[in-house]
């Protein structure tokens, strides 16, 4: 007799992996990951319930962002994780007990397949997508620090041009809260270039309680650090990815050779 194995799990054989690692041995002093970089859905989830407009939408994942993030990753040598699964299946930059960890609304478009979840769906989802991809996140951070490598850890998002109504006007956000090492030289060096507007904890915030990798990896471990959002319709197709990642490669390589970086929050 013939056992299914997937019978009880989420994901099948037919379904990609939580997450994807780029450039795992990458020598620079740097850490990237992309909580919403996929928007895969488990074959068993189906779409949720969702038109495919609805999937078409930033509610889904970060446009552009993955590309984006395979650049840097390449040009600058660094290893970096990406989430595949939509964010709409589970959300890897929330708390598993945050209410929108598995949100059952998003920008006012209701998701089918996330209402009337018991416990063992919701945990089944944290188990094979949530977990997994943290866990890889984890083991890049690990293996710098066991090198003797104190990295810097960036997490990469994008966000949607307008929201409620509102035209957002910049081009680059950097999200942050207590550890200014990282994003004070980055916004500074962003805002000097030509024709570019960098918001400071804009459009969100880096002190929302509501966010939880950079806290995981980073906060937590004093590595320094900061959350990059860069807006969609910049990043939208393929001479976008190019224009708007050199800008934010060549400033990043001038932050890697700053030692001020790296300093010991501690020795100062």
């Amino acid at each position: 007799m013939s056992i299914d194995y997937y019978n009880d799990k989420l994901l099948g054989p037919a379904d990609p992996p939580p997450f994807t690692l780029l450039n795992e041995t990458g020598k620079a002093p740097l850490i990237l990951f992309c909580d919403h970089a996929g928007r895969a859905f488990p074959r068993k989830l189906g779409n949720l319930g969702l038109s495919q407009s609805a999937l078409d939408q930033h509610i889904a994942w970060d446009i552009g962002i993955a590309n984006v993030a395979a650049i840097l990753s390449r040009n600058l040598d660094a290893p970096c994780a990406l989430a595949n699964y939509s964010r709409l299946v589970i959300d890897c930059n929330r708390r598993l007990d945050d209410p929108t960890s598995i949100a059952q609304e998003s920008d006012r478009i209701f998701i089918p397949g996330n209402h009337g979840l018991d416990q063992k769906a919701r945990d089944q989802r944290a188990a094979e997508i949530f977990r997994p991809y943290h866990i890889a996140v984890d083991k890049l951070i690990k293996a710098k620090l066991t090198s003797g490598v104190l990295p810097a850890i960036l997490s990469l998002h994008s966000f949607t041009p307008v929201m409620n109504g509102f035209q957002r006007p910049w081009h680059f956000g950097i999200l942050w809260n207590r550890d200014p090492r990282l994003p004070l030289p980055l916004m500074t060096r962003l805002a000097q270039l030509p024709h570019v507007c960098v918001g400071d904890n804009e459009p969100y915030s880096g002190r929302d309680e509501h966010g939880f990798s950079i806290i995981a990896h980073a906060e937590e471990m004093s590595l320094p650090h900061a959350l990059i959002e860069i807006r969609q319709d910049l990043i939208s197709d393929d001479a976008g990815v190019s224009r708007w990642t050199a800008k934010l490669e060549g400033t990043l390589k001038g932050l890697l050779a700053d030692p001020n970086v790296f300093y010991s929050p501690a020795a100062k």
